[in-house]
């Protein structure tokens, strides 16, 4: 049988920068660093869209559930990292891997559908603002955001029950900073070409239907905007939509260049290329989530103001 010559794996060896011992206490610094504040931005953003009654609006439901995903995506991950960091042995169980590599692309997809969902929000706001309340009712926006969180669900369930069924051998190595699924599958001594077939549907289906989507609604955001006379219109109608397009062109900028490109296992595995791969990694998986809730607040007045309003409500009642 084909499994006489395999080794049932218990744990993996996680290489990150293993071979850069100086660079990791650096690397623990910072990225511990950027880890609290993206507790700190998110979890703000999170209690004034619910302290705050004049944010409880479809948008900031979206935000909030946005920031909530963040807080949890990078919690997969990088608790565990800065573990390793400090660790010199740098193991994780396999069904720890599997958790990691399920929630990781359960809040990663969520996040690819949840952007789509806001994007359809500012359309409606924008290009048929007498009709937004009525269209982005309760009964509207709370099952976009469900919907998001089941597609994400669903997509990892499948994708990692196909991944840890795959052989591994004796390879445990895991040329990377946590279980991530490419760097998983490409472990594996069996064909992963079905699991490539997998993943590639769920990234049109995931990722550029969303993007697609994003794309039609900007489109008509866009030329609506351009017939508005005032420019003080102009302005007003851009600046509500222009932070969420910025985290739209960071996120799938990064998230496209990291899956939509052509690997292999000789590019996976080698020592001269993987740097590249790892740095942008910990650019999604650490940065986008550090910078959401600063464009968010930084370019939307609603949010300082109900942030000063929750600040001074404290102060003058203490």
């Amino acid at each position: 049988m084909a499994w006489e010559n395999q080794t049932l794996l218990v744990e993996f060896f996680l290489k990150g920068l293993s071979g850069h011992p100086r660079l990791e206490l650096l690397f623990f610094v910072l990225i511990f660093t950027m880890y609290v504040v993206i507790l700190l931005g998110n979890g703000t953003l999170i209690l004034i869209s619910i302290l705050d009654s004049h944010l409880h609006t479809p948008m900031y439901f979206f935000l909030g559930n946005l920031s909530f995903l963040d807080i949890c995506y990078t919690t997969t991950s990088i608790p565990s990292t800065l573990v390793s960091f400090l660790s010199e042995r740098k193991t994780i169980s396999f069904s720890g891997c599997a958790v990691q590599v399920f929630l990781g692309l359960a809040m990663g997809t969520t996040e690819c559908v949840l952007l789509g969902m806001m994007a359809c929000d500012r359309y409606v706001a924008i290009c048929n603002p007498l009709r937004y309340p009525i269209i982005m009712s309760k009964d509207a926006y709370v099952p976009m955001a469900v919907g998001s969180w089941f597609a994400g669900i669903v997509n990892s369930a499948v994708q990692t029950t196909f991944v840890v069924q795959l052989p591994f051998c004796r390879n445990n190595v895991i040329n990377h900073f946590s279980c991530e699924i490419l760097a998983v599958m490409n472990m594996a001594c069996a064909d992963i070409s079905g699991n490539e077939f997998l993943m590639l549907m769920a990234t049109i289906l995931f990722t550029l239907m969303p993007l697609l989507l994003i794309v039609i609604s900007y489109s008509l955001i866009i030329s609506s905007i351009l017939k508005i006379h005032s420019s003080e219109g102009r302005s007003k109608a851009f600046s509500t939509c222009s932070a969420h397009l910025t985290v739209v062109i960071i996120f799938y900028g990064t998230i496209l260049f990291m899956y939509m490109k052509p690997k292999s296992k000789k590019t996976l595995n080698s020592d001269d290329l993987d740097a590249t791969d790892k740095i942008i990694s910990m650019f999604y998986g650490v940065m986008t989530p550090m910078m959401n809730p600063l464009i968010y607040s930084l370019r939307n007045k609603d949010v300082k103001e109900a942030v000063k309003y929750l600040l001074n409500r404290r102060f003058f009642s203490m």
